[in-house]
């Protein structure tokens, strides 16, 4: 079996898949933001989707795919340092009142999403920004090469 893209790492359930796609979607379409999935970050941590809008913003989306992925996630909290919004994203069938009200939701499927909540805005450091879109630049010009060359580096 060929090397999977980076984009694809088979971590994520079938739901977790399906809401990336809903949200990626809606993110594009109706906010034109430009959106990486499973982002790794200078803390160690991957963000499961962070999107840059047409003057720069950076949000970043933690996807939930059920009430056990949420209550046993604790490193939610350190996205925040590396965004201007946090949102979470769920299912239609997941409850919406297991989120925090101070954070940022979405709800999508494989076909679409929306905004329920807004995120408050935590603007970036300009460093940090800065660092973000230099790391993003070159993580898509990775992710059309590998598309392009599949073959050893």
């Amino acid at each position: 079996m060929p090397e999977l893209p980076p984009i694809v790492d088979l971590r994520q359930s079938a739901t977790a898949l399906r809401v990336q796609r809903g949200v990626m979607r809606m993110l594009r379409e109706r906010h034109d933001m430009a959106c990486y999935a499973e982002v790794p970050l200078s803390n160690g941590r991957r963000a499961d989707v962070l999107a840059v809008g047409p003057k720069g913003e950076i949000w970043i989306i933690e996807i939930k795919s059920s009430l056990v992925d949420f209550q046993v996630d604790r490193k939610w909290p350190e996205y925040r340092a590396y965004s201007d919004k946090f949102f979470f994203a769920k299912p239609p069938e997941l409850d919406a009142e297991i989120f925090p009200a101070s954070e940022g939701l979405i709800v999508a499927d494989g076909h679409d999403g929306a905004i329920l909540r807004d995120s408050p805005d935590t603007p970036l450091a300009p460093a940090r920004r800065k660092a973000l879109m230099l790391k993003l630049a070159r993580l898509g010009a990775d992710r059309i090469h590998i598309l392009m060359d599949p073959g050893p580096k």
